[in-house]
């Protein structure tokens, strides 16, 4: 059913893209993913389930569906789907392609049952989601590579930049920092937070103050992961990668306090960022100077997907405390 692939951690940013836009893959050609937690058809009011059952789904906080699909489908590259074909009267999509709506819609091509679900609306990453009840893993019979570790997010080219090359802010980086914030209030109990100087303020500062409180007793936030010194004293809330196999978060050596995992990637950038900052700078050239360097900046701060932080938020049993709640704010 798929070209030969190899597991990586499930993207961050899988379920958050942005309405009326399309996107890329989300997976690179040659990988796949698993999604742990429960997804798709079928979807229950918040009011028919209640609190307690969609505790036991992994949902904390009230939210207006829950899901009663499956645990563990597999995502992959569209290009790296093999004998499968369309099921056309399940072929519903908002705009400009399909998303699943009915559930699976592609067929295989030798027995005919529903075996996935390909997804490319407009909002959508595109993927093809294969059914855990209906495939089986087997060896390709290839050797396999290195599978992916702690060094891969210290090499340069893991880094992903914050800004697209139109000069918007990269839909990867929204979708990240969405995530990685519901993380942070959880961590800090909801409480102001003092960031390092440097990139991480930089970028994620106007983020951060856009849902935690400002006022006293601040909480220390410092970056920390491989190839890093970890600060001393050790701070209150460490920003760590996630690591690209298990999707685990990074942790010093015998370590159990707060930290707060990020996308590699993007952790990867704030750990060695570009030459020149993705910030406009204030100011004019002096005159007579030329620059062929030039590159577009966003025009507005960098705001986190808010879909992707609430939908972390409510999977965090933390959120049904009354601190955490407040922290449902609208964008």
């Amino acid at each position: 059913m798929t070209a030969p692939v190899s597991r990586v951690a499930l993207p961050v940013h899988t379920h958050y893209g942005r309405w009326e836009e399309l996107h890329p893959p989300l997976m690179a050609s040659g990988e796949y993913a698993v999604e742990p937690l429960l997804s798709g058809l079928p979807w229950r009011r918040w009011e028919e389930v209640g609190a307690e059952a969609a505790a036991r789904q992994g949902v904390y906080a009230p939210v207006y569906s829950v899901s009663f699909g499956p645990r563990d489908k597999v995502v992959i590259a569209p290009g790296d789907s093999r004998s499968m074909s369309l099921i056309l009267d399940r072929c519903e999509g908002y705009c400009q392609g399909v998303d699943g709506r009915s559930g699976p819609n592609l067929a295989c091509q030798g027995c005919g049952r529903a075996v996935a679900t390909r997804v490319d609306d407009c909002g959508s990453w595109q993927t093809v989601w294969l059914e855990p009840d209906a495939v089986v893993r087997r060896p390709s019979g290839l050797p396999a590579g290195p599978p992916p570790g702690w060094d891969d997010v210290r090499r340069p080219e893991h880094r992903v930049p914050p800004v697209e090359l139109d000069g918007s802010w990269s839909r990867r980086w929204e979708a990240a920092v969405g995530v990685a914030l519901a993380h942070l209030v959880a961590a800090t109990g909801d409480r102001p937070v003092a960031l390092p100087p440097g990139p991480v303020t930089e970028l994620l500062g106007h983020a951060a103050g856009h849902y935690l409180p400002a006022g006293d007793g601040a909480r220390s936030v410092a970056l920390a992961g491989p190839g890093l010194d970890t600060p001393h004293p050790r701070p209150d809330v460490l920003l760590v990668p996630r690591h690209p196999l298990t999707g685990a978060p990074w942790r010093p050596p015998g370590d159990e306090e707060a930290v707060v995992p990020l996308d590699s990637g993007v952790w990867a950038y704030l750990a060695q960022p570009a030459e020149t900052s993705p910030m406009p700078a204030t100011g004019l050239l002096p005159e007579g100077v030329l620059r062929d360097d030039y590159s577009p900046h966003p025009w507005y701060p960098l705001t986190p997907h808010h879909e992707a932080f609430v939908a972390t938020l409510v999977r965090l049993p933390d959120v049904r405390t009354s601190w955490l709640r407040r922290s449902r704010r609208p964008s």
